[in-house]
């Protein structure tokens, strides 16, 4: 990859603070109406697709600051992660805190939960914090065996803690405090920025930027790459050979499923450990190639996070909930398994097309993004 491109998508990615995920399974009938002539011909049916109103959290109603990185469901409180510090959202009220409080720094790039004592995990620019009971314990390079202060993705497996930084991944052990480095020494990193972790007591899987995808085999100890088989930079040579890019900037491994999605800044793809499908803007429903998050459900569902809009997949077919590109206007487009688009009339959208983090509450979702934090509400 010549430098001048790297610095360029670095640049980009940076500009909107790319980071380095229960589904919405209850669908609204958004069927076509059925003719009333007798002779008149049957209108196929336009695929039911999740349909949401969004409410929109800003700087204006609470947030500490509009740019949002990540977000993370706990129950009743949301926490969201921000340029100027992290916001939990509870009973109606959003709280916020700082590096007055022992925050690690102010940008709080990734969130993780772990869900057997409730501490938040969160990733900054300038080390890693837990927040445990209102108490924040804060790791760094100087103060723990952290990688590098700058943290992408966290990710809490039983009681390891795996996280992603701009030097290689790590993994601390909360049983003996031990902390274990993963670089281009002991794994196969070609490159050392990790932007995103996603770990299982089986499989733990890291997005590299510009290195592909690694997993680590956690019975065997055994480490396995997957590359763009063609090797290119901004073209797809051999379509479904493998990894469709390099440049990996979030991933989902579905371990009762033994599947990975993988999210990059040129498409997305779906690995099902023997066969790759890849998805791109013109031969699928992704509003754009440039993919920040995806949040895999299930062997075939899976939402997209892209810098033009969100986008949702259930196997077959798509919807993109978005501003329009044009007028502004909120609107849902679902693109069935044959290519069509039907517009559905929407009158909310998230907060701004440029998506960055995802979760689930029940049926509704959770938006992060450049410009707001979106809550989407599923309509009946």
């Amino acid at each position: 990859m010549k430098k001048t491109y790297v610095i360029a998508l670095i640049v980009a990615a940076l500009a909107f603070g790319a980071p380095a995920v229960t589904a919405a399974q209850s669908h609204t009938d958004t069927r076509a109406p059925a003719a009333t002539a007798a002779s008149a011909p049957k209108l196929p049916a336009v695929p039911q697709m999740p349909k949401f109103k969004f409410e929109n959290f800003t700087a204006a109603n609470g947030l500490p600051d509009n740019h949002v990185f990540s977000v993370l469901v706990d129950g009743d409180r949301i926490w969201a992660g921000t340029e100027n510090g992290l916001a939990v959202y509870e009973n109606h009220a959003w709280k916020t805190y700082t590096t007055a409080d022992g925050l690690a720094h102010r940008a709080v790039l990734s969130l993780a939960l772990d869900k057997h004592t409730g501490d938040v995990w969160a990733g900054t620019m300038g080390g890693l914090s837990r927040i445990s009971s209102g108490r924040i314990d804060t790791f760094t390079q100087l103060n723990s065996g952290l990688s590098n202060d700058v943290v992408y993705g966290v990710s809490v497996e039983g009681e390891n803690v795996w996280v992603a930084t701009a030097a290689g991944a790590c993994k601390l052990d909360l049983r003996t405090n031990q902390w274990s480095l993963y670089n281009e020494r002991n794994t196969p990193m070609n490159e050392i920025w990790v932007y995103a972790v996603a770990a299982t007591p089986t499989k733990v899987y890291f997005a590299v930027w510009g290195s592909g995808l690694l997993e680590y085999d956690q019975k065997t100890g055994r480490w396995d790459k997957y590359d763009d088989p063609d090797g290119e930079t901004e073209m797809v040579l051999f379509k479904d050979q493998g990894l469709i890019h390099e440049i990996v900037t979030s991933v989902t491994y579905i371990e009762k499923d033994n599947i990975v999605w993988a999210a990059t800044y040129f498409g997305d793809s779906r690995y099902d450990g023997r066969y790759w499908h890849n998805f791109l803007t013109k031969d699928s429903g992704l509003p754009s190639n440039f993919t920040n998050t995806v949040k895999g459900i299930d062997a075939n569902r899976a939402w997209f996070g892209t810098d033009k809009g969100l986008a949702y997949y259930d196997g077959a077919n798509w919807a993109v909930y978005r501003s329009s590109l044009t007028t502004g206007k909120p609107e849902m487009a679902v693109r069935d398994v044959q290519g069509k688009v039907t517009n559905i009339p929407v009158t909310t959208a998230p907060a701004h097309n440029y998506v960055l983090a995802i979760d689930f509450q029940g049926n509704d979702i959770w938006v992060a993004t450049a410009k707001g934090l979106s809550h989407g509400i599923l309509q009946p």
